[in-house]
């Protein structure tokens, strides 16, 4: 394996936290696995923060907004996985601040109305409970999926 300067892997850093927004963990991580030693690393570290390549709450930011529209994940399996790249819970919070609650809502009607064309069950309680199985997987709290699924309009899903 290469060798590589201090210079380097802080251009090679920079690069990185370029390209796509970062989490500290995961550039540490990435330092690491180029050979930069604890004393490099954290000289790296604090100069990518100074010069704001690097930024906790902003990366919530995105991951947050990324997650829920695109992936469709609900609140708890955000939190989840922000909580597994190390973040603080103070960082965590002011992501999930990102979540428009209209457009959250709508995600959830939708994964729930597309999964009960398919959920089959001999009872609507047998196919409700599939359903909510099916949502609190994909990270939506109980709460929020039951919300739905009591909704007037629930007659969309074929309850």
């Amino acid at each position: 394996m290469k060798e590589y300067t201090e210079k380097e892997l802080k251009l090679k850093a920079e690069a990185l936290c370029s390209a796509a927004e970062r989490c500290p963990a995961d550039v540490e991580a990435k330092l690491k696995q180029w050979g930069a030693d604890e004393e490099v690393q954290a000289r790296i570290m604090a100069h990518l923060f100074n010069e704001r390549y690097l930024d906790s709450t902003r990366f919530c930011r995105f991951f947050v907004r990324d997650k829920y529209r695109f992936n469709q994940w609900g609140r708890m399996k955000i939190v989840q996985a922000l909580r597994m790249k190390h973040l603080s819970t103070d960082e965590i919070a002011a992501g999930l601040e990102e979540i428009d609650e209209e457009e959250y809502t709508d995600i959830l009607k939708r994964l729930l109305k597309q999964k009960a064309k398919s959920v089959k069950g001999n009872t609507e309680y047998e196919r409700n409970t599939k359903l909510i199985r099916f949502a609190i997987g994909r990270g939506f709290t109980p709460e929020e999926v039951m919300r739905q699924i009591k909704q007037p309009d629930a007659d969309d899903y074929g309850f």
